[in-house]
Order: C-alpha cells, then structure tokens, then sequence
C-alpha cells in the first residue's frame, strides 16, 4: 500500500535548484515561498549522462528540521559534500534532476524483515567488527529501484554502514530496525527554469 502522506511539492525542490545556482554563481538565493514546517528531510541529485541518469549526491538528516534552513543546508550538503562524488560543478546543474523527500511515519521493527519493500525506507543501527555502533539508511525508492530482496537489501546495507564480516544469523537478530516513510517531489532543471520564467503556471 503506497503512502497517502503528500507533503513534499516541487517548490521544494525550485526552492534547492535556486539555493545551489545562487552558491554556485556567488549569490543570494530568493526567499522560500512555502511553510516552514519541520521534517527530517533528504536532497537528492541525479545528473543525466550519455541518455542515462545517475546519482551525483544524496545526504539528509534524521532529525526534523526547518524547512527553509534544512533544505538550504542539505541542498548545497549533498550536491558539494557526498564523499562519494566530487561537488557539483555549474556546468552540470542543466543535467540534473532534484528530488526532496520528507521523511514520516517512523516505527521500530520488530526485527530485521519488518518491513514493506515499496513502502518503507529503513534505518539500522548494529554494531560493526570492532565493537562500534553504526547506522546506515535506505531511502523507500532505493531498494524497488535495485531489485533487491529484503535480506539483500540489508547485507547491502550493513556494506555501505562499513560492516565488512560474515552476514550471519547473529548479526541479522542483532540489527536494530526503523522502518519510516517518505513524500517524495522531483523537479528538472527544464521545469526549475520553466517556473521561473512563468511562477503562475
């Protein structure tokens, strides 16, 4: 059952074009013209290349957070800080597409498999082969996107979270699970542009 939950609108995610250009060209972004509400809030970037389109960032936060500064703060985190890209580059922003999810609805799992594939994104906390804690989280669309199962999905999780042994039965009983949903908007620079040129459409 997809979630009902709309509160992530594509003035968000003008609202992100428009912080990232502004940075960009070393100027003030306008003022967000949507309510100040708080949410735990993520900013994802893709960037189409050759017909194909890719991630190029992808950071949030957990904690609920002010619109207006959280989406200023992570716009501008995940497109110049996700360790795993370099920062984007001006020349790039006409390629890219911008998705603002909003994160609700957080219940802890029963264990490790409670959880909706196509519903749920996923928050673990475990601890990893020198004793530490350590989380790692999927975004709902991630895991459809991959094609995954759930327990591959959760080993691919325990990776990127830095767990580098066995994926045993004792691991996995010893995963702490939230399960959470998210509204999700996305905007290309196309429609970024075509707002701003006409704000009433």
């Amino acid at each position: 059952m997809p979630s009902t939950i709309e509160v992530a609108t594509v003035e968000h995610c003008y609202y992100c074009f428009d912080v990232l250009i502004s940075y960009l060209e070393d100027k003030k972004p306008g003022n967000p013209q949507f309510a100040n509400d708080g949410y735990p809030l993520f900013v994802t970037w893709k960037i189409e290349t050759h017909g194909d389109t890719h991630l190029r960032g992808c950071i949030g936060n957990f904690n609920a957070m002010p619109l207006h500064n959280g989406l200023h703060e992570y716009a501008l985190t995940s497109a110049l800080q996700d360790r795993r890209f370099n920062p984007i580059k001006l020349r790039e922003v006409p390629r890219l597409t911008c998705s603002v999810s909003l994160l609700v609805n957080f219940e802890e799992g029963k264990d490790y498999l409670d959880w909706v594939i196509g519903v749920h994104g996923i928050w673990i906390e475990f601890i990893n082969d020198h004793g530490h804690k350590k989380t790692a989280t999927y975004l709902p669309e991630v895991i459809p996107e991959q094609g995954w199962t759930k327990e591959e999905a959760i080993e691919s999780l325990l990776r990127k979270g830095g767990y580098r042994g066995s994926v045993n039965a004792k691991v996995l009983k010893s995963i702490k699970l939230t399960r959470y949903q998210s509204s999700k908007a996305q905007a290309t620079y196309k429609e970024y542009i075509a707002h701003k040129e006409n704000p009433q459409a």
